[in-house]
């Protein structure tokens, strides 16, 4: 047995004295009893579906309930279809790292960016190395500068604790 979603109530459900009826060419049919719709409903063997319950009179449309059911699911499912997934790579410094590293991260970073995934890049700064936090903001900096004609700075270079973060997006085209 399928399971079927009660977003709207339709058939018997409708509890309305009268209601605005809505045929399957979306011509309007008039303010009729709901027994009279049902039964009009039921002759062409398809369901009444109370789409405005809020409306005075309620509006109900005839239509075929299941085929209904399955446009919404394949329009949902082409919506997340056309979303863009946004990860987000990390790339972690030391402050004592030498600039070929550097280098090396950023061409890592390149591809990252140009694959559509933000990049968070960190420094970790360990003991007393916290001090120093002028390093790490030039690190930061200079990584930053390798990269700028592929990224904008979504959020600069701030001291969190123990490390110093920066997130880079990829430009828009």
């Amino acid at each position: 047995m399928k399971i079927i979603s009660k977003d709207f109530l339709l058939n018997e459900e409708i509890r309305e004295k009268e209601v605005r009826v809505i045929d399957t060419d979306n011509n309007q049919l008039g303010i009729l009893p709901t027994k009279e719709a049902l039964k009009i409903a039921e002759e062409k063997e398809l369901d009444l579906v109370l789409i405005s319950p809020t409306a005075n009179p309620p509006v109900c449309k005839i239509m075929n309930y299941g085929k209904f059911l399955y446009e919404q699911a394949k329009k949902e499912k082409e919506a997340r279809k056309n979303q863009k997934v946004i990860n987000i790579k990390e790339i972690r410094f030391s402050p004592a790292i030498e600039e070929h590293d550097i280098s090396i991260k950023a061409n890592n970073a390149r591809k990252f960016l140009l694959d559509g995934d933000k990049v968070k890049v960190t420094v970790r700064f360990r003991g007393r190395e916290a001090e120093y936090s002028h390093i790490g903001l030039d690190i930061l900096k200079s990584f930053s500068d390798r990269l700028e004609d592929v990224c904008v700075i979504e959020k600069p270079a701030k001291l969190e604790g123990k490390n110093m973060i920066m997130i880079l997006a990829p430009k828009r085209a």
